[in-house]
């Protein structure tokens, strides 16, 4: 399914473009067909027999993109834990959509409280 919708977005875009992903997608056969398709990925390293090589990993792009991949897990692991969303108790899809954001604004405010200077949070 990922590489069907690479390939939907690859034909819609000019250029460079880039897939980040977690350390599941290190595989030969995924990176090869991304890289079949002129797509880098920037897919986290697998520590033994990763498909990510130099070509990828010698970019500063790439270390950007795996910095700014861990701020984004950083908030849905919040979420999960502190914010109860490791299992929903909800049904459908309205009600699902909104205690995920009311969850995503809980945490934005968490957030908020340490971006602020000390002098404006008392």
């Amino acid at each position: 399914m990922g590489l069907e919708l690479v390939k939907e977005e690859r034909k819609k875009t000019k250029g460079r473009f880039t897939v980040a992903a977690d350390k599941n997608y290190d595989t030969k056969d995924f990176v090869g067909e991304l890289r079949t398709n002129v797509v880098t990925p920037h897919v986290a390293r697998k520590e033994k027999y990763s498909a990510i090589d130099g070509r990828t990993t010698r970019w500063e792009g790439y270390a950007l993109s795996q910095k700014k991949r861990k701020l984004v897990e950083e908030a849905f692991g919040w979420m999960k834990t502190v914010g109860l969303l490791h299992k929903l108790r909800h049904r459908g899809r309205a009600k699902a959509r909104w205690i995920f954001q009311f969850t995503a604004a809980a945490y934005n405010l968490v957030r908020m409280r340490s971006l602020l200077p000390e002098c404006i949070a008392r």
